[in-house]
């Protein structure tokens, strides 16, 4: 009798135990979103030159010509907003087309049926210009508060304002198709900026950081990313002045990316799996 009374006090403690003893924390949205978004590898296949006064905005490859737009902060009056086809041989661009720095500081470009589409930063306005003479046809307004990066799916042209969301618009009326939000780790991801077009998938710059986002433009869920820190640490070591890395670049020919900054005295060509 007392055996069985000890066996049974036994039994009771230790459910007690059990019971007092909290489940394994099921993983979080954030740990599961975590582990679908992998860092993309990638090779350093070349260097080229670029221009330490570009202050780049928007970068594009177009009939196997590589294309850069710049700004032209006001406290930095020595630089220019310019349009035009990037040397990478001097680092100097061609300049085909240039917007008054008093009135406009240029933004992100993209090519997309013979015209070149430029968004500006603050005053929602945009120039269309022909492609083969980068003569000026028409300017045309947005209503995001500010332009920063652009580029195309084929179909539509897509523009970045800094947000969190991704502006899709029909190119032969310039009205909004739709908005996308881009999400990562579940949340939000603001200070979207270059942006460029990679076999079905959207690849953003996000301002102020090493880091190139993909995106899934189906959902916006962020679904791999470059960290380019090394080579943002290399740059600033190389031209302490340099800024933001801030230009985008996919030759199709070549199956490699462009990648530099404002104030970059290097354009760096990436091999990656996309």
């Amino acid at each position: 009798m007392i055996k069985f009374c000890r066996i049974l006090i036994l039994v009771l403690f230790v459910a007690a135990c059990q019971e007092e003893t909290p489940p394994p924390a099921a993983p979080t949205e954030s740990t599961e979103a975590s582990a679908r978004v992998p860092l993309i590898p990638y090779t350093v296949k070349a260097y080229h030159a670029h221009d330490v006064l570009s202050f780049t905005e928007g970068l594009t490859y177009y009939q196997d010509k590589l294309y850069e737009s710049t700004g032209s902060p006001q406290d930095m009056p020595e630089l220019k907003s310019v349009l035009g086809e990037l040397d990478l041989k001097s680092g100097k661009i061609n300049v085909r087309a240039e917007l008054d720095r008093n009135k406009y500081f240029g933004e992100g470009i993209t090519f997309f049926q013979n015209k070149v589409y430029q968004l500006t930063y603050q005053t929602q306005t945009g120039f269309i210009y022909d492609a083969s003479s980068f003569r000026q046809i028409k300017t045309f307004k947005y209503q995001n508060a500010e332009g920063w990066g652009m580029t195309t799916d084929s179909v539509n042209l897509i523009m970045s304002d800094g947000s969190s969301n991704l502006t899709y618009w029909n190119p032969e009326n310039l009205q909004v198709v739709k908005t996308l939000a881009v999400t990562e780790n579940g949340s939000l991801l603001s200070r979207l900026n270059e942006l460029e077009f990679i076999r079905g998938y959207i690849y953003a710059n996000v301002w102020t950081t090493h880091e190139v986002v993909k995106i899934d433009p189906s959902t916006g869920k962020v679904v791999g990313k470059f960290d380019f820190n090394s080579i943002d640490a290399e740059v600033h070591a190389k031209y302490p002045q340099a800024l933001e890395m801030n230009g985008l670049a996919y030759n199709p020919t070549t199956n490699r990316l462009m990648v530099t900054g404002k104030l970059w005295p290097t354009v760096y060509e990436i091999e990656a799996g996309f």
